[in-house]
C-alpha cells in the first residue's frame, strides 16, 4: 500500500504547468499573422468562444478516459483501439504520429526563418532546408544515445515562452492599443468574405495552438487525487486560452488586419516592433527561438512514442519497439528521423508555407480527437453497474463526448478539401507495415467496418494523386 501510495505525487499546479508548458509552443507566436489572414476582429472573438467550449470538451474527453479506463495507459491512441478495433486504432495512432512528425517540420522552419531576420544566408530555400534536416539529425544523434530534456531546460523553455508573451500583452495592452483600430471593419465587410467563411478559416489555427492541452490525462494516475486532473485540465486550459486571445485581439488593435495578414511567421515580434521599435521584434525573437527549440526537441522523442506503443501491440513490427544499450528506442526514433526529413524534402520542393505545414499537421492530430470522442460516447452509452459510473455521470459524459466530437468532425468539413486529401494520402504507406504485421501473426487484418473505413481512406487518396497530378492540388 505504501508503494502504491507514493506514486500519487504529481501535484494540480504540476498538472497546471504541464498543460501550459506542452500547449504553448510556436502557434502563439505566429498567431496575429494567422488569425488575421483569414478573419475580422469580430470574427475572431467568435472563434475563440466556439474553440474555447470544443478544445475544452476534448480536453475533459482525455480526463474523463483516463478516469473511467485506468489500464488503458499506450497513449490516447489506446483509447480507440479498445472502443473501436485494431485498424481504427492504428489509423488513430498513425495520424498522431504523421501530425507530430509535420509538425516538426513546421517548427524548425519557424525556428530557421525568425534567425533569418539576423542571418540573411537564411532566406534562401534550399538552405533553409539543409539547416532544418542538420538540425534534425542532430537532434537523433543526441536522442539515440538516450539522453532526454533536463528539468532545467523544460524551465528554461517554460520561461522563455512566458516572458515575452506576457510582456507582449502588458506592454502593447498600455502603450500600443487603439480601440479605433481595433473596431476598424470589425466584421470583415470591406473583405467581402461572409462571417460563416471567416469561421471556417480561423478553427484549424485554434486547434493548432491547442495541441497537448489533453496533456494532464496522461499523467492521471501519478495524480494525488483525481479531482486535481479536472481542476489542472481547467484551469490550465483557462490560462491558455487568456493568452491566445488577448495576443490575438490585442494585435488587431496596432495594426489593421490587412497589415497583420502581410506580416512574416513571427508576427508577435512584429508587432511588438511597431509599438516598441526593432527591440521588440528581438526580445519576441529570442522567446520564440528558446521556445521552439525546447519544443523541436520534446517532440522528436516524443515521435518514437507512438510507434514503440503501436509495435508492442503488434499492430507494427516487433522491431520497431527495440531500444539500444542507452535504453532509447533508436530504430523507432530513425525511422521518425527519416519520415521528418522525407517531409522536409515534399514542403520544400512544393514550396509550402508554415501556414500549410500547420494545417495539414492538425487535420492529422483531429484523428485521435475524433475516435476518443466515438469511444467514450459508446462507454457512457452501454451503462453498466460494474462500470461505478452513475447514470448521470454517463449521461455527462456522452454529452461531452458528443460535443467533441460534433466540434472535431465540423473542424474536418470547415478545413480545406487540399489538406484532408492530402492527409488521408500520408495515411496510406503506413497500412502497409500493419497489414504484413498482421498476417505474420496471422491475424485477421480487417472486419467490414474496418474495410469501410480503409476504403474512404483509398478514394480520398486516390483524389489526392489525381489532383497533385493535374496540377489542381497544392501545398504552396
Amino acid at each position: 500500500m505504501t508503494t502504491a501510495h507514493k506514486t500519487h505525487t504529481v501535484t494540480m499546479w504540476t498538472l497546471v504547468s504541464l498543460i501550459i508548458g506542452s500547449t504553448i509552443g510556436s502557434g502563439i507566436f505566429a498567431l496575429p499573422q494567422n488569425i488575421a489572414s483569414v478573419a475580422s476582429p469580430g470574427a475572431m472573438l467568435i472563434g475563440w468562444v466556439i474553440a474555447g467550449a470544443g478544445m475544452l470538451s476534448i480536453a475533459f474527453v482525455f480526463q474523463i478516459l483516463a478516469r473511467r479506463e485506468p489500464h488503458l495507459d499506450s497513449g490516447v491512441y489506446s483509447y480507440v483501439r479498445a472502443g473501436l478495433g485494431d485498424f481504427i486504432g492504428f489509423a488513430s495512432g498513425l495520424g498522431y504520429w504523421l501530425g507530430s512528425v509535420m509538425a516538426q517540420v513546421g517548427y524548425a522552419t519557424l525556428f530557421f526563418r525568425t534567425l533569418g531576420y539576423y542571418v540573411p544566408v537564411l532566406h534562401n530555400q534550399w538552405i533553409l532546408a539543409v539547416a532544418v534536416s542538420v538540425l534534425t539529425w542532430t537532434v537523433f544523434g543526441v536522442l539515440s544515445r538516450g539522453i532526454r530534456e533536463a528539468a532545467v531546460m523544460n524551465l528554461v523553455t517554460t520561461i522563455a515562452k512566458l516572458v515575452p508573451i506576457i510582456s507582449f500583452i502588458v506592454i502593447v495592452a498600455f502603450f500600443g492599443f487603439s480601440w479605433d483600430k481595433f473596431t476598424l471593419d470589425f466584421w470583415g465587410e470591406g473583405s467581402g468574405i461572409s462571417l460563416s467563411e471567416q469561421l471556417q478559416g480561423i478553427m484549424l489555427f485554434t486547434v493548432w495552438v491547442f495541441i497537448g492541452v489533453e496533456g494532464a490525462s496522461v499523467y492521471s494516475k501519478q495524480s494525488k487525487t483525481r479531482r486535481d486532473v479536472g481542476r489542472a485540465t481547467v484551469i490550465g486550459f483557462l490560462s491558455v486560452l487568456v493568452l491566445l486571445v488577448a495576443v490575438s485581439t490585442l494585435s488587431y488593435g496596432v495594426l489593421t488586419r490587412e497589415e497583420l495578414a502581410a506580416l512574416p511567421e513571427n508576427s508577435m515580434g512584429a508587432v511588438l516592433e511597431a509599438v516598441v521599435g526593432p527591440w521588440g521584434a528581438a526580445f519576441i525573437s529570442l522567446g520564440l527561438c528558446l521556445s521552439v527549440l525546447g519544443a523541436y526537441v520534446s517532440w522528436q522523442m516524443l515521435c518514437a512514442e507512438p510507434l514503440v506503443m503501436m509495435a508492442s501491440d503488434r499492430l507494427l513490427p516487433r522491431r520497431l519497439a527495440a531500444t539500444n544499450s542507452a535504453g532509447a528506442p533508436w530504430i523507432a526514433q530513425l525511422v521518425s528521423t527519416t519520415v521528418i526529413q522525407l517531409f522536409v524534402v515534399i514542403f520544400f520542393a512544393s514550396e509550402a508555407s508554415y501556414n500549410a505545414m500547420v494545417q495539414l499537421a492538425t487535420i492529422m492530430y483531429l484523428l485521435p480527437y475524433i475516435f476518443s470522442a466515438l469511444y467514450l460516447m459508446i462507454l457512457a452509452y452501454r451503462f453498466s453497474p460494474e462500470s461505478r459510473m452513475t447514470r448521470l455521470d454517463n449521461r455527462k459524459h456522452f454529452l461531452i463526448g458528443a460535443i467533441s466530437f460534433i466540434y472535431s468532425m465540423w473542424l474536418i468539413y470547415a478545413a480545406d478539401p487540399v489538406y484532408v486529401l492530402l492527409g488521408a494520402l500520408a495515411v496510406v504507406p503506413g497500412v502497409v507495415p500493419y497489414v504484413l504485421t498482421r498476417r505474420a501473426h496471422g491475424q485477421r487484418v480487417f472486419n467490414r467496418f474496418e474495410w469501410v473505413v480503409l476504403g474512404i481512406i483509398l478514394i480520398a487518396a486516390a483524389f489526392a494523386v489525381a489532383g497533385l497530378v493535374n496540377g489542381t492540388l497544392t501545398l504552396s
